[in-house]
């Protein structure tokens, strides 16, 4: 009678127990109360004979978490003997029948971060495996934090690749540098950086019902601390999640598969992070605009036609209409607009190109130059006068202009200095008064080599811990000189205010 009853519990704890691994299982109220008491008691393995079939060479937790049998993102697990990503570990799901018939026994849950032995079931907890977990998952401390910056320690990938963190190359899946390389000069700004590398700091951020949006800044967060990761497995990142949401959230404005503009891309990319950072008007309302937004004032007349006689201009000029506007206008980023190359060129002049100093380009906005622009009905000349400086500057170098028929690029060289740019002698006296601080120093700079629509992005970038410049263009990482970043087609540059 006895044997019986054990059996009869046996049977119990059996079906229970294939209840709690079968993903698909609905339970009601009484099968809940008993799973409650069962998982109470099961103990949980903490040895596992397979540990050493895991292969951590193909381990790469970059690419979109869904299974790869039936493409569903719920419940996910990692095999990690062959890298592959399957749904469930329940008797009937894909990772049971993975491990079943290639006898790949270990896996981890993608979202729990959990270690499972099958088709036995169990959970593995071995010290062991928390490297693989960091590689999935990188968290930061305050005190690593601190250290990213002054850091020159190398470290070494699972092949043997010595590396610097936040060094690391841009896997470019089709045609997404104009995307990378962007991405690699925010994650160097320092501010940004530190404040994505902590979860925390944005993990309490509520969105409206329905809204996902937030998606795009888990996404780049994910993406940060893993560019600055110590212990990754390999020497680059792919940035296929990241690029995703970006797809996604731009709807296909922004593609992996077309070459695109960094400006348009920065520009957007900004604004959406500060949205979905529940950023307002205000300057201090989120950590985009803390680091780049700055402040300048428009001031705008209207021009009268040119056929008019002087008698009508005069009568014109004196008019409400074509008096002088101010308008105030916030910035994430400075236009500077190049001098047209010379149309013809002589034998003499032939291998010449034309170079322009930045601070001929930065006169733009000190108030005193005007600029004409031109719509289909009316003229206006315009003066910028900045106001109030951001703690890291952005200047686009408006290279391609558009006509009728195509696109022309403006190879004029940009003469700037790396260190110590005074960005205050722009300033009028009154405003360079209430700055602290108007010295900067750049530390990123994005260049565009070959034909306008098509060529390639690359990005130069300081890494702090070394004093060193490195050049990075997808996947290619190698170390320059700061003198040879002068000698570049730059595009768009990213400067950040010295500390008093």
């Amino acid at each position: 009678m006895a044997d019986v009853v054990k059996d009869e519990k046996d049977k119990i704890r059996d079906d229970l127990k294939r209840k709690i691994y079968d993903d698909n299982h609905a339970f009601d109220e009484d099968d809940k109360s008993e799973v409650k008491k069962f998982i109470g008691k099961q103990k949980v393995h903490r040895l596992c004979p397979y540990l050493d079939t895991i292969n951590r060479q193909v381990l790469d937790f970059d690419f979109e978490k869904l299974c790869s049998v039936s493409l569903s993102r719920i419940n996910v697990y990692a095999c990690l003997v062959c890298g592959k990503y399957f749904q469930g570990r329940g008797t009937n799901t894909h990772a049971y029948t993975h491990s079943v018939s290639e006898s790949h026994h270990v896996f981890l849950n993608l979202h729990t971060l959990k270690f499972y032995c099958l088709p036995d079931n169990y959970e593995i907890i071995d010290s062991s495996l928390d490297d693989i977990k960091y590689v999935l998952n990188p968290t930061f401390d305050s005190d690593h934090i601190k250290c990213v910056d002054v850091s020159d320690k190398m470290s070494r990938a699972i092949d043997g690749t010595l590396y610097l963190p936040g060094i690391v190359g841009l896997n470019n899946i089709k045609a997404n540098d104009y995307c990378n390389v962007i991405l690699q000069a925010l994650s160097h700004v320092t501010p940004l950086r530190d404040y994505f590398l902590r979860e925390i700091n944005y993990a309490r951020v509520k969105r409206p019902p329905g809204d996902s949006m937030f998606l795009l800044v888990q996404r780049f967060g994910e993406l940060m601390r893993k560019l600055w990761n110590p212990r990754n497995f390999k020497a680059h990142v792919s940035p296929h999640e990241m690029l995703q949401a970006v797809v996604l959230w731009s709807k296909k404005k922004f593609q992996i598969t077309q070459q695109g503009d960094p400006v348009e891309f920065l520009s957007w990319f900004l604004n959406a992070l500060h949205m979905a950072l529940n950023g307002t008007k205000k300057s201090d309302s989120s950590i985009i605009y803390k680091s780049f937004l700055g402040s300048m004032r428009i001031y705008t007349r209207k021009i009268p036609a040119t056929e008019l006689d002087d008698k009508q201009k005069a009568a014109m000029l004196l008019t409400t209409e074509y008096q002088e506007v101010i308008t105030e206008s916030p910035f994430l980023y400075l236009t500077c607009d190049l001098p047209p190359p010379p149309l013809f060129k002589d034998e003499t002049v032939e291998n010449i190109i034309p170079q322009v100093n930045l601070y001929t380009l930065l006169a733009k906005f000190n108030s005193v130059s005007e600029k004409e622009y031109k719509t289909v009905k009316e003229d206006f000349m315009k003066r910028f006068e900045i106001i109030q400086l951001p703690q890291y500057l952005i200047l686009y170098i408006k290279r391609f202009t558009k006509n009728t028929f195509f696109v022309e690029k403006n190879p004029t060289i940009v003469n700037f200095p790396v260190k110590n740019i005074d960005f205050g002698d722009i300033l009028t006296p009154e405003v360079k008064a209430r700055h602290k601080q108007t010295i900067y120093n750049l530390v990123a700079n994005i260049v565009h080599d070959g034909e306008p629509g098509k060529g390639t992005y690359r990005v130069h970038l300081l890494h702090k811990g070394t004093g060193k410049w490195y050049e990075m263009q997808d996947l290619h990482v190698t170390d320059i000189l700061p003198q040879m970043i002068t000698l570049t087609e730059a595009y768009i540059q990213i400067y950040e205010r010295k500390e008093d």
